[in-house]
């Protein structure tokens, strides 16, 4: 057997150990360059599953707001429904109000005509504020400026006043047209049932007679009874009977 000269036996040593050496460096090089690499894996890992919950709550809250956005949506489209059968409705409102109105104007015209000839046919009780109110209710027809709900309802109370004229007691100053002159004379009237006029000396009386339109004078044995109703009407005593004859033209002598 051939025995190894020594130095070629160290040599041969160093050779390996360098050889050795070499290998365990890559090894460690491999071994930290593969740590770097799971390092820089999980760091993107990482990177990418907090951009996911970062997407996933971005997505979360758009569907929220397209929810949102379907609500909203609906809500408007029922307020525009709302909205469109209001204006079906204020249409057919705005038709209606104009064939009434094309029937209460002539309606109204008719009333006025009809409430002239009762003044004219009636009794001449309060005749000047009659008269001048039917005056200024057939001029108010004529303006623009006055809605037709309120034509209609001065009409209306120019109706009710001419009603309570059946009904009411009253007395009041006024004039007299006698057969040949008109006088001054204090008037009472007891609805439509007595109107009596009387001289302001207080001793002249005079019935209205309604089937001939004309004032016509009354015995003097009514003055008593007379006195009393005018007191009675003009508030001077307590409300009490008053003895009226019920048809006092029975007992009316023609003025002089």
């Amino acid at each position: 057997m051939k025995l190894l000269n020594p130095s070629a036996a160290i040599l041969a040593c160093a050779a390996l150990s360098v050889a050795n050496a070499n290998e365990l460096g890559r090894a460690q090089t491999i071994q930290s360059a593969s740590h770097q690499a799971q390092a820089n894996s999980q760091s993107r890992v990482d990177k990418s599953a907090e951009k996911t919950l970062v997407l996933n709550a971005e997505i979360e809250q758009l569907q929220e707001e397209v929810r949102n956005l379907e609500i909203y949506r609906d809500h408007l489209a029922a307020l525009v429904a709302s909205q469109n059968a209001e204006v079906a409705s204020l249409d057919q409102q705005i038709n209606d109000i104009a064939k009434t109105r094309q029937g209460v104007v002539p309606l109204m015209y008719q009333m006025l005509a009809e409430l002239k000839v009762s003044i004219e046919q009636d009794r001449p009780i309060k005749i000047d504020s009659r008269l001048q109110r039917l005056d200024k209710l057939q001029a108010m027809m004529h303006r623009a400026d006055v809605a037709d709900a309120e034509k209609f309802r001065r009409i209306l109370e120019a109706y009710q006043i001419e009603m309570d004229y059946g009904t009411k007691l009253g007395v009041y100053q006024g004039q007299v047209a006698l057969d040949d002159k008109t006088i001054e004379a204090d008037l009472f009237y007891l609805g439509r049932i007595a109107f009596v006029a009387r001289s302001l000396s207080g001793e002249q009386f005079w019935h209205w007679q309604a089937d001939k339109k004309r004032w016509v004078a009354l015995d003097s044995s009514f003055k008593p009874q007379l006195d009393q109703a005018f007191a009675v009407a003009a508030q001077q005593v307590a409300p009490s009977l008053l003895e009226l004859p019920l048809s006092i033209t029975a007992h009316a002598t023609t003025q002089p």
